[in-house]
């Protein structure tokens, strides 16, 4: 029997713990960054920080061209193979920076109009949108130089840079939020990521020259071509999913005004928050044993194991939020936000069925079944902006919470039923690690 000494010193152990303390962190610095702006800004001041998160997200996919995924895995099947690695690593350094410059002389040339369609024809944020173009390609490089280091097994190195992110982001926002109110905290989210090159440059200098490595004679179209499935996946999820959130804020704040389109946007941070841990798991543990599932039945194993570990203990987890959702308003937020306790009941429920789909999604990306994810996910996207439209204006701003549960739980039944023959019971289920 392994001793619990060498579990506790094993590699394993220590990144996963690590990555523990991390997730915590961040959870930590979300409530803190929740109450500063709750505090100072108020629901309208949450309404269009969320919309600038969603702008953002979309923003970061486009210029990124959906490639992290795609570098972790070409870096890591390469980084023995130095000729093959300058290839890698010179082509898309080279098609990143171009591509993130040319997208932001396009975002800052037209930033009146990006802030138009993102803040509305009333809040003159165009700055904003001109600092967001101005940080776009040291973002960008960001991206890639952790990529690589994730590549390379730097695993250690790529949590504390995740941790000093977080923690430089809030301090950012506090400080801009404190001095320059809203304005403060759309500038910190525009900025903030282009300040973790910094970082993230000083822990990936030892680990290789990047001078030797990029030169245009090692461009290689082939590496474009394989990298295009992970963009075309990250692009649909990543781009669309952004903006379709964004259309629904602005849909409510035309209809129901700023108050509410904030209620809900404090919603959806309490869900983040808690659905944190979630993502993580299947992120860190999950996935690479749906990536190394050969069988059906390995991948029934991984499946069932989700099923009867993870989903019962987040459904006891989301009776007892629901259970404390006041204490939850008043500790998160204000007084002013305690109307988001009517949001719960439905967003807790569409929160199960999403859970319970994740793990389901997520073997599409360990198999690479780009044709299938693009399809279910612009259905789902598709129902989800549909319902919501339809939803409110029945219901008001609960209606959004009630697009939610009744997409996540179409969409389960949709992968329930395209993976039913991963589903379906056949024997003994092989004994889990």
């Amino acid at each position: 029997m392994v001793s619990i000494k060498k579990i506790v010193e094993s590699s394993l152990f220590k990144v996963t713990s690590l990555n523990s303390v991390s997730v915590v962190i961040k959870l930590l610095i979300g409530i803190l960054s929740s109450k500063v702006i709750a505090i100072f800004l108020g629901a309208p001041g949450m309404a269009l920080v969320g919309n600038m998160r969603n702008f953002f997200s979309s923003v970061e996919t486009v210029t990124t061209l959906g490639f992290q995924n795609g570098i972790v895995k070409y870096t890591a099947e390469n980084k023995d193979d130095e000729t093959h690695l300058k290839k890698v690593i010179s082509t898309i350094f080279i098609t990143l920076l171009c591509s993130s410059i040319l997208f932001a002389l396009i975002l800052f040339a037209f930033s009146e109009f990006w802030s138009n369609q993102v803040f509305g024809d009333h809040n003159n944020y165009g700055f904003v949108i001109s600092i967001l173009a101005i940080s776009i390609p040291f973002y960008v490089m960001n991206v890639f130089l952790t990529s690589v280091l994730n590549g390379f097994g730097k695993f250690h190195k790529v949590i504390y840079i995740t941790i000093f992110g977080n923690i430089i982001g809030l301090l950012v926002s506090v400080i801009l939020i404190w001095k320059l109110d809203i304005a403060g905290a759309l500038i910190s989210i525009a900025a903030t990521p282009a300040l973790l090159l910094i970082v993230t440059y000083l822990y990936f200098r030892s680990l290789m020259n990047m001078r030797e490595y990029i030169h245009f004679r090692y461009f290689n179209f082939a590496v474009i071509r394989n990298l295009s499935s992970f963009s075309l996946m990250a692009f649909v999820s990543g781009f669309f999913g952004p903006l379709v959130y964004l259309t629904i804020r602005n849909n409510v704040i035309e209809k129901l005004g700023e108050e509410q389109a904030g209620y809900w946007s404090a919603m959806e941070r309490i869900s983040s928050n808690y659905l944190l841990f979630i993502s993580t798991l299947l992120t860190v543990y999950f996935l690479p044993k749906l990536i190394l599932a050969t069988t059906s039945q390995q991948t029934k194993d991984v499946f069932y194991s989700y099923y009867k570990k993870i989903l019962p203990l987040f459904i006891f987890a989301i009776v007892i939020i629901y259970i404390l959702k006041g204490f939850i308003v008043r500790f998160l937020f204000t007084k002013e936000f305690l109307p988001v306790e009517e949001l719960f009941q439905w967003q807790l429920i569409g929160d199960i069925f999403k859970v319970a789909s994740l793990i389901l999604g997520f073997e599409f990306f360990a198999k690479k079944m780009t044709l299938a994810f693009i399809v279910t996910e612009l259905i789902s996207l598709g129902i989800l902006y549909a319902s919501s439209m339809f939803f409110i204006d029945l219901y008001g701003i609960e209606g959004i919470v009630m697009a939610h549960a009744f997409t996540h739980a179409f969409y389960l039944l949709m992968l329930v039923i395209y993976f039913k023959n991963k589903l379906k019971p056949t024997g003994m289920l092989s004994k889990q690690n």
